[in-house]
Order: structure tokens, then sequence, then C-alpha cells
């Protein structure tokens, strides 16, 4: 797995590529064809996991870039749909940087649909975002799928099914299906320079006790 991250002192982001998984939302997994959807998810590749974060299933794969953008809050709402606003324009901007058509907004029948999702040409999306606050803190993730778009096509339409969810499969893709050849890591080095160009930030690998912390956690988001 390929990572980096950089950090500042209120304010974290990273970008990072991560093994092939569909994320359920907790209202996913009160449907009565959850067990049915993560068999599925199974079945095509991928792992089923829990969120905090975002309502509806999503679904990544190496081939995806997760970004993930941390900064500190005085209240739960404090800022919410401003840094949705804020971050939603920002990777649209990228993407734009890259020749795409890239707009902010909910495609009808888009999986995990969001105004805050970013897609290209009014008809595909390649965004998705999420976002989980707590006091103190929240946390903003991004799925960007720059490739194996058919594949994410293929269990999005498998798992809603499942889940007895609409969805129109010809809304979801990836970057590459109208851009050949970029690359998960053009899409990086492009994120990673665009949060940049608005602060001073320096690269840091996390501690021990915070990695440690983050284990303890996993067993929480296992279906």
């Amino acid at each position: 797995m390929t990572e980096r991250k950089r950090i500042e002192a209120e304010r974290a982001a990273r970008a990072r590529q991560q093994a092939a998984a569909v994320a359920f939302g907790r209202l996913d997994a009160r449907l009565p064809g959850f067990a049915e959807a993560t068999g599925v998810a199974r079945a095509h590749g991928f792992a089923p996991v829990l969120r905090l974060a975002g309502g509806q299933a999503a679904a990544f794969d190496q081939a995806s870039l997760l970004v993930e953008d941390v900064s500190v809050t005085s209240h739960v709402a404090d800022g919410l749909q401003e840094r949705f606003a804020d971050r939603a324009a920002l990777l649209a901007g990228v993407l734009a940087d890259l020749g795409l058509d890239a707009r902010v907004g909910e495609l009808p029948g888009e999986y995990c649909p969001g105004r805050h999702s970013v897609n290209v040409g009014g008809r595909l999306k390649v965004v998705g975002t999420a976002q989980r606050a707590v006091a103190g803190a929240a946390l903003l993730t991004a799925v960007v799928v720059v490739g194996h778009g058919a594949a994410i096509r293929d269990v999005i339409t498998a798992v809603y099914a499942a889940l007895g969810r609409p969805v129109d499969p010809a809304t979801a893709g990836a970057i590459d299906e109208v851009a050949p050849g970029v690359t998960v890591d053009a899409v990086r080095e492009r994120v990673l320079a665009a949060y940049g160009q608005r602060a001073e930030l320096r690269e840091r690998e996390p501690g021990a006790q915070l990695l440690a912390h983050a284990a303890r956690l996993v067993d929480g988001h296992r279906p």
C-alpha cells in the first residue's frame, strides 16, 4: 500500500491507496439485505467494512485514492457545510487541472448520493465525500475513483440490489474512462499540491501510540 501524509498544527491531510472494500454506512447495516450485501461484496473481491462517516455504500480499490482531512473545530457543527463545499471544490479543481469537465453536485441515481459529490460532464460520479465530526475535530474523507470503473460499477450494482436501494449503474465510473492515462500517482501528487498551496505543511508519520489505538478499533468496523 502506497501512502503519503502531510500535517500542520491544526489540520492534517493524507492521500493513500487502500485494498478493495465496500464501505457500508450505519443505515445500510439496518437493512434486511445487509448480510446478503456483505456476501455479494466479498464475492466480487471487495472486503465489507463499516464506516462512521457517510450515508450509503461506496466502493473503492487500489485504483482509487482516499483523501482524509482532519481539522480542529470548536463545536461539532462548526463549519460542517463549509468544509464539504471547500473540499469538493478543491478536488474538482484538481480534476479540472487534469483536463476534465469536473462539476460538484449530485447525479440522479448515483450511489452514496450527496450534493458534494464530484462528477465528470454531469454524467459520471468519480468523487464521493463524507464527514464525521466530534467535539474538537472533524474528519472529511473523499474517495477519488481513478481506475477500475467496470469493477466499481459491477460491485455497486450487485450490492445495491441486495440492499434494495435504487441506483443507476451508469453514473458509477472512473477518471481514466474519460481521461485515459491518468494514474493514481498523478492524482495524488496534484491533491497534495493543492492542499500544500493553502499552508506550510510538513510530512510526519503516525506515532506508535496512535497506531496501537487504531488497531484496537478495527473490530468495531467489521460487519
